[in-house]
């Protein structure tokens, strides 16, 4: 694993070891044996605004001996038209890897490309896979395993979030369900890619979330959909995790969140408090999962 780039272009065998070693990374915080990114300085480079994401790649790097360097799109020429394949020479001849959050995803495999140096994918317009390895380290943790369950999404099936957990179910053993209206389903070409019997899309939210292991959702106005946002929230206003949706769930069913959450729409404050440990225990996992990612692609380099 040179780059963290997708969960779809991530083997199933490097999920199963970033998983691993995100639990060592969390019992041993404080004490570890190594900083095998020690003598190293590391860039992030963010187009979109971020707390978790910058938060929990500034201190990973540093608990392990590195440097971090943040770099606003703004703050480098890059915000003033420089192409990313000049951005990505400069920086790989004096960086010793970059975390890269913006829009496109064919920016960050560019840039991973050119610059010879680790490159992780911090979210883009296609994918969040840092988000949701935290998030099957969370569900390891609170239920034992993964395997076996079934995870509900509720939203925005078009978005990047669900677009990885679609990845992620394509190579592991869980079911996924994604409910959402048609319009804010995944493409039926990327499902067509995928093509696998535990994944199943739906508008019937009910139906959906009866008997899931965990609900999930996620924001209905993604970075970038700021001016659809009336629309969005009136489209979108029948998907919501709220205490009925709850009831249809297992009973110790997870209610997750990647976070911020716009309490009173696609999740009630009732249950995002009721769900909170939960929710700010899959936030501090996006730390150590990262970690994980991070002590990988130095060791694999």
């Amino acid at each position: 694993m040179k780059h963290l780039l997708s969960i779809e272009t991530l083997p199933a065998d490097d999920i199963r070891g970033i998983l691993d070693l995100s639990a060592k990374m969390k019992v041993e915080r404080g004490h570890h044996a190594a900083h095998p990114l020690r003598h190293q300085c590391w860039a992030l480079i963010f187009s979109k605004s971020s707390t978790r994401t910058r938060l929990s790649f500034e201190v990973g790097i540093r608990e392990l001996g590195g440097d971090a360097i943040f770099l606003s799109a703004q703050d480098i020429q890059l915000g003033r038209g420089e192409p990313i394949k000049d951005t990505a020479r400069v920086m790989g001849r004096m960086l010793h890897g970059v975390v890269f959050r913006t829009f496109a995803q064919r920016d960050v495999v560019e840039f991973a490309e050119l610059s010879g140096i680790p490159t992780v994918n911090a979210l883009t317009d296609e994918e969040h896979p840092c988000q949701i390895l935290a998030d099957l380290f969370t569900i390891n943790e609170k239920l034992g395993s993964f395997e076996g369950k079934t995870i509900c999404f509720v939203g925005d099936g078009a978005c990047n979030v669900p677009r990885s957990w679609l990845w992620a179910a394509s190579k592991l053993d869980f079911t996924l369900k994604i409910a959402a209206p048609k319009s804010y389903q995944p493409a039926p070409e990327l499902l067509a890619q995928i093509n696998r019997g535990n994944i199943v899309c739906t508008d019937d939210l009910h139906a959906a979330a009866r008997e899931a292991d965990v609900l999930y959702t996620d924001v209905w106005v993604s970075m970038g959909k700021e001016n659809e946002s009336e629309y969005r929230n009136a489209q979108l206003s029948g998907y919501q995790i709220n205490q009925r949706l709850v009831a249809e769930a297992k009973p110790n069913a997870l209610v997750m969140h990647c976070l911020p959450a716009y309490r009173g729409k696609e999740i009630t404050d009732e249950v995002f408090e009721r769900h909170a440990e939960t929710i700010f225990d899959q936030a501090e996992n996006r730390l150590h999962a990262q970690k994980a990612i991070l002590s990988l692609l130095v060791a694999k380099s």
